[in-house]
């Protein structure tokens, strides 16, 4: 292969390299852009191969088959938990990899270059530091390492003589090329050192900063390393790789309001004040009833719910939980967001990987900018194992590590659930005032423990919504719960009520409900139900209900004899028996939707007044109907919550 085609396809892979990196920006299609990237990478690997003309030698496909599978096993087996520590060690290993081929252009027979040996040498000291600094910030990550900074006496004048001797080698590699061995075992030694030395002085809270940093070290190098062999396409990808990582530590120290140089000092945490203070104020163990509103009250009540997560949900592998009440409060027609600091966590996007292991819809979470100016109307805030990234005393402590940071200002909303394992200050070590607003709810001790527990309350809580089917004359209620559970075939008829109540939501849930049950659910469509041609098909498909369970009256009118429940929601006319018998009307000898002819009929419509036409319906008079009078997102809720509880 020629120099100018190998140049060619090297830029090509790159973009789409580039690409992938792009994609990875958006939660949306992060799981394209990595597979994108794998792809472009491993054409990389495929062309070097053989533009050096190195396809047949045997030991490295025997090296590469080794890591493919040591990574496959990595990828398996690594729980979410560790995905913080998993990144550091990837770094790690591309900053070893660099350091490896710095050391191999270092100690090659012949004579080597000046631009080689300076770029090797350089190479060798990124790549050195980024391998024992990845390797540092893994073991603080996954707390075999004490995950407070530390900093030892002169810990900067040894940090500044370590950059000055490697200063030192790199020029000197450059102007002569004697004692070269002896430049890569100082270098490798000191390029080691250096890197665990300023990384065991950042605190384990600041690592999403630092593993992007040490990220783009590993980028750096490798493109270093490909300056030092000659390799366009290690050039480009390595420093793509370098830029992007820089940028998102640029991103990410705005968002702490913070300098690179303060967190990489461990300046960012109070040393010593964490004296194990806690606050008595408004605190309930889990499980304990609070003397104000109760956290089953607040959560109840509210309509506009936040849910803010941090590391703390991390530890308790609490995030299944946490869209189990986030599932359970939507079922109820309230709105619920995800809150998400850009540094919460031990890395980059941690909250983001956590809730999108259990399917929590990137639409639902908000970035701080986009969420803080709604937490003013905001009913509650449960927040989830977060300190410092809610601590309002960033806003009025001087002189403290977190002032001036930007936090979630979760302080603004009218309620606050607060489940922490305890109300010691955060990782900053800086009191959170919070804890004693009077309208915080505390429930301390293990974050998935206190999340079920508010899942059990709140269950206990909708039991009551039942009651609404108690008031149904002739003990109707009980009716209902039975025709629910014994009906194998069910059909809903949507109606122009449905769109008025905006019920469409709590429909697709009920219709999901009775399919988790084995049932066989359908939608009947009348064609003129609603206030425009498809109405019915267009709310329904904007709450995704699958067009293939949407059926025209033609098509379902012979099913409705064989139908054990039929739910009427929001229709009127076009359901009324009327049309078949009532000579003069002006629906009469109107084709309608024959629910009449189905076993048995709940009735969802606001009230028993005659439709549009005027005409009086004898459905609601049919033995086999029950009423539910009222809002139809609310009935519908309310039978959707007898389905949860029962």
């Amino acid at each position: 292969m020629n120099t100018l085609t190998y140049n060619i396809i090297s830029l090509i892979l790159s973009l789409g390299i580039l690409y992938g990196i792009n994609l990875m920006s958006s939660p949306k299609t992060a799981v394209k852009g990595n597979a994108l990237g794998a792809l472009f990478m491993a054409g990389a690997i495929v062309i070097t191969l053989l533009h050096n003309g190195i396809v047949n030698v045997a030991t490295l496909w025997v090296c590469m088959a080794i890591g493919t599978l040591l990574g496959s096993i990595l990828a398996t087996r690594v729980k979410m938990i560790q995905m913080p520590e998993t990144v550091a060690l990837l770094n790690g290993f591309g900053g070893g990899a660099s350091a490896l081929v710095a050391i191999t252009v270092l100690l090659q027979t012949g004579e080597v270059a000046a631009f080689s040996r300076c770029t090797g040498a350089l190479a060798l000291v990124v790549g050195g530091l980024t391998f024992s600094g990845s390797m540092i910030a893994a073991g603080k990550l996954s707390q075999k390492i004490n995950q407070r900074p530390v900093t030892y006496p002169g810990h900067s004048l040894i940090s500044n003589l370590s950059i000055l001797i490697m200063l030192i080698l790199i020029i000197y590699s450059a102007l002569s090329d004697r004692n070269l061995p002896l430049i890569t075992l100082v270098g490798t030694i000191v390029s080691l050192f250096f890197g665990v030395w300023f990384t065991i002085r950042v605190g384990g809270a600041d690592m999403p900063i630092t593993i992007s940093l040490l990220n783009s070290f590993s980028g750096v190098a490798g493109a270093i390393a490909g300056l030092a062999i000659l390799d366009p396409l290690l050039v480009a990808v390595g420093g793509i790789v370098g830029a992007s990582g820089l940028l998102l530590t640029q991103i990410m120290c705005r968002a702490m309001n913070r300098s690179l140089v303060e967190i990489l000092t461990g300046k960012t945490t109070l040393n010593g004040t964490n004296n194990g203070k806690t606050f008595s104020g408004a605190v309930t163990d889990a499980g304990t009833e609070n003397k104000k509103s109760s956290e089953a009250d607040l959560l109840a009540n509210a309509k506009k719910v936040v849910i803010v997560p941090g590391y703390g949900m991390a530890l308790a592998q609490a995030q299944q939980e946490v869209k189990k009440l986030a599932d359970l409060l939507e079922e109820q027609g309230k709105e619920v967001k995800f809150a998400i600091h850009p540094v919460a966590g031990r890395m980059p996007g941690h909250m983001n990987v956590l809730l999108a292991e259990v399917d929590v819809s990137y639409e639902n979470l908000y970035e701080m900018d986009a969420i803080n100016p709604e937490f003013k109307e905001t009913d509650l805030v449960v927040v989830v194992g977060a300190n410092d990234v809610v601590n309002p005393a960033a806003n009025t402590a001087e002189g403290t590590p977190i002032y001036g940071m930007p936090i979630l200002e979760v302080s603004e909303a009218k309620n606050i659930i607060i489940c922490n394992y305890d109300t010691k200050p955060g990782y900053a070590g800086v009191e959170n005032p919070l804890y004693q607003d009077p309208k915080a709810v505390l429930l301390l001790g293990d974050a998935k423990e206190t999340v079920a527990g508010l899942i059990k309350k709140l269950i206990k809580v909708n039991e009551a919504t039942e009651e609404s089917f108690n008031d149904a004359p002739d003990g109707e209620s009980n009716k209902i719960q039975k025709v629910m559970t014994d009906a194998k075939k069910v059909v809903i008829v949507p109606g122009y009520g449905m769109a008025l109540a905006q019920a469409q939501q709590e429909v697709k849930k009920l219709a999901d409900l009775l399919e988790e049950q084995g049932k066989e659910v359908k939608f009947a469509i009348h064609p003129v139900a609603g206030r425009m041609p498809g109405h019915m098909n267009v709310l329904l498909a904007e709450v995704d209900v699958s067009y293939e369970n949407l059926y025209e009256m033609d098509a379902i009118n012979p099913e409705f004899k064989e139908t054990d429940l039929v739910v009427v929601v929001g229709a009127n006319d076009v359901v009324n028996p009327a049309a078949n018998t009532a000579e003069g009307t002006p629906i009469y000898g109107m084709p309608i939707l024959e629910v009449s002819e189905a076993k048995n009929i709940i009735i969802c419509n606001y009230d028993t007044k005659p439709g549009y036409a005027g005409v009086e319906n004898p459905l609601y008079q049919d033995s086999k109907a029950v009423l539910l009078l009222g809002d139809a997102k609310e009935t519908i809720g309310n039978i959707v919550n007898m389905l949860i509880n029962n």
